[in-house]
């Protein structure tokens, strides 16, 4: 008996859309469905004893001499590709760089995922809505690489110089609103690289007694040991006199 294959898959839109219309109370107004049931009828489930053929991003590969060309299916033919964008290499070599730009704090969050249409790397790094981080560097590297025609090197070398001379303003204004707000009687406390020598200092004072207190066992010990050795020859000193006059 050969069975039919099931198309259930098909209808998981139409059966998700009318119970999403359905009022969950009766007599009320039916709620508003949601964003998922969207983007299940574009990208609707495969169906079953179904393997999709996955989006070729990138045409296959043609280095191989003809007599070495497989006619059989390809091995990872159901296997999605990896993604790669030229940026990736860009970025990697730039925060391998500078690892501590990693540690800077970064917002991530899009208004309408349209943001990067309106920014325009041809100004410079400072961009209206974003920070000064290494995607700024990445991003002006690559517009330099595709538009004005640069290597790949030079296009680095002046996205980093740019880079540097905005971090140096960034810390000055930085450092002189600091001073202006003390000078006017603001208290900061202490800032990370004070807080971290005082914790390095108690460390340092705590295994300083730890040290005296062994070192002082140790020469206990040794002593103990010495007059032991004393106290026993001695007396063998002793008896072989006693031996003696009798």
């Amino acid at each position: 008996m050969v069975r039919g294959r099931k198309f259930t898959a098909a209808l998981v839109y139409n059966t998700a859309r009318a119970r999403a219309g359905e009022p969950i109370i009766p007599g009320r107004a039916a709620p508003v469905p949601p964003a998922w049931v969207h983007a299940l009828r574009n990208i609707p489930p495969s169906e079953v004893l179904t393997r999709p053929y996955p989006v070729q991003h990138a045409p296959p590969p043609t280095s191989r001499a003809p007599k070495q060309l497989k006619t059989g299916v390809p091995r990872n033919m159901f296997r999605p590709q990896r993604i790669v964008h030229p940026e990736d290499q860009l970025r990697q070599e730039f925060f391998r760089d500078h690892p501590w730009e990693l540690a800077r704090p970064r917002l991530v969050v899009e208004l309408d995922g349209l943001d990067g249409r309106r920014r325009d790397w041809g100004r410079g790094l400072r961009q209206p809505g974003m920070a000064l981080s290494g995607e700024s560097v990445v991003q002006r590297q690559l517009y330099l690489m595709e538009v004005t025609g640069l290597s790949k090197e030079a296009a680095y070398d002046q996205a980093r110089k740019e880079f540097y001379k905005l971090r140096q303003q960034e810390q000055i204004e930085r450092r002189v609103a600091v001073e202006e707000a003390r000078m006017y009687g603001a208290y900061f406390g202490k800032n990370n690289l004070q807080v971290g020598m005082q914790l390095e200092d108690a460390s340092y004072d705590k295994w300083l007694k730890w040290a005296g207190e062994e070192i002082a066992k140790v020469e206990a010990m040794q002593q103990a040991a010495y007059a032991n050795v004393v106290d026993v020859a001695e007396g063998e000193g002793e008896e072989g006199e006693e031996e003696i006059k009798l």
